[in-house]
């Protein structure tokens, strides 16, 4: 419903961008955490979770995922969810690594999809794999659909008992290659979904704040931070993580959305 608590979570880094596109990108350990922690100051809940290696680099390393969750954990109370996507072309084994971890959920796309030049592959047995990885481990699984036809996939599944409920659905816009980043093509996304499903919209670029506004309205939940957009206005880096979560809750405020606490998170979710 549309007065139900926002959930916001706040992509503090994933795996496409360096310190050459902004300056102030977390990518140690220390930098990731110290961003999880402000963001979830600022109104998140949730903190999206992508790890970098000693030289930047975008990593599935388990080792790398256990030292950061530690230091999140310690800075911040927060649901942490693991990205099982990596970088494009990343391994399925190293892909799925980290989820024996435990985290609080983790994330399963649900298609293959461009990314832009790359190819983000998700095969249905890809998609199974990955699938049981997180149900081995009893993670809340995050359903990430770039394009309408993976919604399909999610119904195919369920009909075929491949893939049962709970589970958490994130609408991710303006992909390059995935569902254009339109008010109207969420409203589509949205009548799509079995009612009382929950979900949240990513919006990529450009159309991140729009497209978060419009779930705000619409009852959704809302996903924002440096993975997905790095300026708070056209030719403006923005601050910090924080900064977007700060504009969200302000937004969120006006049109009489409270901001979920983590407490009020996992109720929503269902994440024990």
């Amino acid at each position: 419903m549309a007065n139900d608590p926002l959930i916001i979570t706040c992509a503090v880094t994933g795996a496409e961008l360096s310190k050459t596109d902004h300056p102030d990108l977390p990518v140690t350990p220390d930098e990731i955490a110290l961003s999880a922690a402000h963001a979830v100051e600022a109104g998140a809940s949730i903190i999206h979770l992508h790890v970098r290696d000693e030289k930047g680099m975008p990593t599935q390393r388990k080792d790398v995922f256990a030292s950061v969750t530690r230091k999140i954990r310690k800075a911040c109370n927060c649901i942490i969810q693991y990205s099982t996507g990596g970088a494009a072309g990343t391994p399925l084994q190293d892909r799925i690594a980290p989820v024996s971890l435990k985290p609080d959920m983790a994330t399963l796309s649900m298609g293959t999809v461009n990314f832009g030049a790359d190819i983000f592959e998700n095969s249905e047995n890809t998609i199974l794999s990955v699938y049981k990885e997180i149900r081995k481990y009893e993670c809340m699984p995050e359903l990430e659909i770039f394009d309408v036809g993976m919604i399909d996939t999610v119904n195919r599944f369920l009909v075929k008992g491949l893939l049962a409920e709970p589970f958490h659905v994130n609408f991710v816009m303006g992909v390059p290659g995935g569902i254009a980043g339109e008010a109207k093509r969420l409203l589509m996304l949205k009548d799509i979904l079995k009612p009382g499903q929950t979900w949240t919209v990513s919006g990529i670029g450009k159309c991140q704040l729009n497209l978060a506004t419009h779930a705000m309205a619409l009852g959704g939940h809302v996903r924002v931070g440096f993975e997905d957009n790095i300026y708070y206005r056209k030719g403006e880096l923005a601050v910090s993580n924080a900064q977007f979560v700060e504009r969200i809750a302000r937004i969120a405020k006006e049109l009489d959305r409270n901001i979920a606490t983590v407490k009020d998170t996992r109720n929503i979710l269902g994440i024990q």
